[in-house]
Formats: C-alpha cells, structure tokens, sequence
C-alpha cells in the first residue's frame, strides 16, 4: 500500500530531483528521476519524500530511512524537557511575529493563494503562527531532521523544486547551520517566482548552538552581501545586545562544567537568574549600537534581477561606526 504524503498534490508536481533538477516519477513509495543520465531513486519515509544528492550533501539518505537524530534533538529526557519548558527564555525573538504579520499581508497583495516554502520547518520558528493563520496561504515545511511538521526532506543547499516555483521562501534560523550558505540563498533566487520574497533571520553574536552543524556567523553588512540579488524589503536586529549578553554569561559560566548535569543545573540556574537580561532588546534594538552587538539579524526581499553591489553595500550606514 502506497503511503499518503504531507505535500499536496499540487506541490508534489512540482518537485525535481535535487541532483539534476529533472522531472521524477513516483512508483510505490519511491520517487525517480527520469532523467537517464541520472535515474536516482528516492524513498519516502514517514509521508515525506527523502530527495539529498549524497554526493553534495553531508547528510545521506539512509540517515533518514534509519531514522536517525541529524539536527533535531527529539528524544531528549522528558523531565529534562517538562523543566525547560517552565523555565523563562534567555533569549527574545522582538520582530519575528510583526515580520510574518507584514510578509503574510504583501504575498495575500500579490496572490490569493501564494505558497511558501520553509527551510528548517521541522517545527514552529517564532512568530510563524502569524502565516498559519492565513488559510490561504500554503506552507511546505521542509528539513534535514524529522520533526512534528516535516513534510519533506531536502538539503537547503539544493532545493528540489522547478524553477519559479515559490511565493515565497523562508530560512529562519538555518543559515548558520549550512555549509555554503551563498550557494542557498542562490537555489531560493531560483525556486522563487518574479517579485518573491524571502525572509531570513540568523545569528551573529551568538556561541555554538547546533553543533556539529553550526559554521558561521553574519554581521549586518554580512547578512545584506548574502541577498545581494535581492531588493531590501526591510531588515534590522532581530535580538538584541541584551540577548547577546545573557547567551555570553550563560555560556562562560558552562565553559567551567563537565559533567551533563553539571551543564543542566548551570542553564537552570542561568535562565531563572538572566532572563530579565533580554528586555533591554525592547530599548536597544533599534540603536545604531545594536547593529555591532546584537544576537542576530533578519531580512526582508524581494527577488531581483539586478544585484547590490559592493561599493554600494559599504554606504549603507548602519552601526555606531
């Protein structure tokens, strides 16, 4: 018996083998290029297509079908998650919710029902809540790791999709994750019809977080030079100074620890002593100071045929100098 998918059915004729881009077939619970240069076979685990070229990937497709933990640690201690859940955050996302709520009314101007394509969906990011609640906006929530909300395995390195066919793309917190982040943000140029958008948010002063995956850091200049081939919608911080400040205090103090438990009680204690540290974001965030020392960044676009340039890049002013 053929399993159903998550994908729509309108979405799965639009998938292309993420090696050469071809058209596949689908035969049972397998996906098939149909290209004969190519002809590579993909499975289907859990309702989600499985489409990695392992030869550019650092994930194989058995890591997958053995259902093995990648970048999402589901199966952690249950009394250590009960905790954690009522523990404050040491960080704040202050721009997320009002950032999907602003995208969500721009795609609904351009489309009735505009699809977007989440990298890095497994679970909720902050502030998607605001896309899910337009019923007429289609999300296809794609990961390297399984999750509640995987409708689809692929590397954001080479997305599996024909050309054109997004409203939108969105990579939240995934960015620092990728081994060639440039070679990403140029597949969302491509999968992205005329005039789409793209949202992203990633980190910059902030420690180790997603090892062994987890390979660079963006400053504000750095994130914009990335979207190059995009116009600004709109950017800035997305958490502040302060936020960077208790993540350093927290991490300091854990530099000092050995032991699993030693490092549990250490963020226990962390989060109930720091928290309060992440309201100064509400004041700071929009300084010119917190564009050298905020936790991280986001941005807005459009995509575009032209690019930004260099010498353009450097006149844009925003930082204390």
């Amino acid at each position: 018996m053929i399993q159903p998918l998550k994908l729509s059915a309108s979405v799965q004729t639009l998938l292309r083998c993420p090696a050469c881009k071809s058209e596949l077939t689908r035969t049972d619970d397998r996906f098939s290029c149909i290209n004969p240069a190519c002809y590579t076979q993909f499975p289907t685990v859990a309702g989600a297509p499985v489409l990695i070229n392992e030869k550019a990937s650092v994930f194989s497709t058995d890591d997958f079908v053995s259902l093995r933990q990648t970048t999402l640690r589901l199966n952690g201690s249950s009394i250590a998650g009960s905790i954690k859940r009522f523990l404050p955050r040491l960080g704040g996302n202050n721009k997320a919710k009002q950032n999907y709520q602003e995208m969500a009314g721009l795609l609904l101007r351009q489309s009735p029902n505009p699809t977007v394509l989440i990298i890095g969906g497994s679970i909720l990011g902050d502030g998607t809540e605001a896309l899910l609640a337009e019923p007429r906006i289609e999300l296809v929530e794609s990961d390297v790791s399984f999750g509640p909300r995987t409708q689809l395995i692929s590397d954001a390195h080479e997305i599996p999709f024909a050309d054109g066919t997004f409203d939108a793309v969105v990579v939240q917190a995934v960015l620092h994750c990728l081994t060639d982040p440039d070679r990403c943000v140029g597949e969302i140029h491509r999968v992205l019809k005329k005039d789409g958008m793209v949202y992203a948010e990633t980190a910059f002063m902030q420690q180790v977080i997603d090892a062994p995956y987890d390979f660079t850091r963006f400053t504000y200049f750095g994130l914009r030079r990335l979207f190059r081939h995009f116009d600004e919608v709109k950017s800035g911080v997305v958490a502040g100074p302060g936020t960077a400040l208790a993540w350093s205090c927290q991490f300091f103090l854990l530099s000092f620890a050995r032991s699993r438990f030693a490092r549990g009680l250490i963020r226990a204690l962390c989060h109930l002593s720091l928290f309060w540290i992440k309201y100064f974001d509400y004041y700071l965030a929009d300084s010119p100071g917190a564009f050298d020392a905020a936790s991280g960044f986001y941005f807005m676009g459009r995509r575009s045929e032209g690019i930004l340039g260099d010498r353009d890049l450097v006149r844009l002013c925003r930082g204390s100098g």
